[in-house]
């Protein structure tokens, strides 16, 4: 069993930059994905990026250009930089690993862009 817990959220300014960690307690080399979501405030908790194993970095449109996603094997560790926020960027971030057929969340970090 595998236990994601993210750090790194915080208050930031417009046009700021955060980010975000997901330590994964076990190894991640053989995890099938890591994925970053959010949800904002009533909305719907939505994808933001995924890191696959040996594949590519894919991402939402809403933050493509902006945020990248990358991993640490050797630190269990996953990463989202986020430039350029918004403050439609403003929700709970969950990191997300996906393994054996199972999918693994963290308890969420909350990112707040505002002036």
């Amino acid at each position: 069993q595998l236990q994601p817990v993210e750090s790194g959220g915080g208050l930031v300014q417009p046009g700021g930059s955060l980010r975000l960690s997901c330590e994964v307690s076990g190894s991640i080399f053989s995890i099938n994905a890591m994925r970053w979501y959010r949800q904002a405030p009533g909305k719907e908790r939505e994808w933001v990026a995924n890191i696959i194993n040996g594949g590519p970095k894919i991402y939402a449109d809403s933050v493509k250009g902006r945020f990248t996603i990358s991993r640490d094997n050797a630190k269990n560790t996953v990463y989202l930089q986020m430039n350029s926020l918004t403050p439609e960027d403003t929700a709970v971030y969950y990191c997300n690993a996906a393994k054996g057929g199972f999918e693994y969340w963290g308890q969420g970090t909350q990112v707040t862009v505002s002036a």
